[in-house]
């Protein structure tokens, strides 16, 4: 039996508009892991999933085109942080639920989409978050999109962190390990050297 065997219909969205400061400014999405840039890498496993693939870039949009069916960007000019690539990507979505990962996590794998996904199907009308310990993974998470609303009130308000929304609109956790190697986060060029040999 396939790992996914009853899909959410879904679209994705990959996470790639920052400014990359702790990368040096560089574009992290397409900084080389393993021969590829880093978004081949999530394109790869997340394409199977979905026919509405969403990148949110502010830079090179050519490269980033042949990874995806949308793009978008920032509507403000200052990188001002994931969520207004998260409200870019939910006014973009062409399904009920967006799939949302950030482009330097490469060690994601099948079998965690899959559990996230199951846990949105069981919660269909609520954020779904991973959890580790007491840390939430607000950009590893799946959202309903009937909730752009009240993602956009919030930002409106003010608000510009994802975790305190999703927990505001009754956020529900799907609990990894503490130290679940998956979920490592290589966003500076120490992590991305030394992560490289890491088995699959």
């Amino acid at each position: 039996m396939p790992i996914d065997s009853s899909p959410l219909p879904c679209s994705v969205l990959l996470l790639s508009g920052g400014r990359g400061q702790r990368m040096g400014g560089q574009d992290k999405g397409l900084l080389d892991w393993r021969g590829q840039p880093l978004i081949a890498h999530l394109q790869s496993l997340v394409r199977p999933l979905t026919d509405d693939l969403i990148i949110s870039c502010n830079r090179n949009p050519q490269q980033y085109a042949a990874y995806a069916d949308q793009l978008v960007n920032d509507d403000s000019p200052d990188f001002p942080g994931p969520l207004a690539g998260i409200r870019a990507g939910l006014a973009a979505a062409r399904h009920a639920h967006l799939l949302i990962l950030p482009c330097d996590v490469p060690h994601i794998d099948a079998r965690l989409l899959a559990d996230l996904r199951q846990t949105a199907r069981h919660n269909p009308l609520l954020p779904v978050m991973v959890r580790h310990g007491e840390f939430w993974e607000p950009l590893i998470c799946i959202i309903p999109t009937h909730l752009q609303t009240e993602v956009e009130q919030a930002w409106r308000a003010g608000e510009r962190s994802p975790r305190k929304i999703f927990l505001q609109l009754g956020g529900v956790g799907l609990e990894c390990p503490a130290d679940d190697p998956r979920l490592a986060n290589l966003n500076t060029p120490e992590l991305l050297q030394t992560r490289s040999g890491m088995s699959e």
